[in-house]
């Protein structure tokens, strides 16, 4: 291999390495605490507080095998927008407050 040949892929694996983060970054992640409530193939389900954290899984979701309810857990989560709806803008006139006698 010639020296130009090697310094050319040292460019690209920096590149790739600088590059790659950026892409990675994606959205905040948030984490919920506390015991599991319910484990199902697509869903889990937490108790934090008085609140029931219903969080969705999937394929890629990286979880023990033996996962069970009762557990006490860590979840990372992001928050992924579904839809997004654009409601019009209202047509109705403002109400008028009567002035003060």
């Amino acid at each position: 291999m010639t020296k130009h040949a090697l310094s050319l892929g040292a460019v690209l694996v920096a590149s790739l390495l600088a590059v790659s983060p950026a892409l990675a970054a994606g959205a905040k992640t948030y984490q919920v605490t506390g015991p599991v409530l319910e484990v199902s193939p697509t869903m889990i389900v937490v108790q934090k507080g008085t609140d029931r954290w219903e969080i969705e899984r999937n394929a890629s979701t990286e979880a023990p095998a033996d996962l069970k309810v009762g557990d006490k857990v860590t979840i990372e989560y992001r928050m992924i927008a579904v839809k997004a709806l654009v409601k019009p803008a209202s047509t109705t006139k403002p109400k008028t407050t009567k002035a003060a006698k």
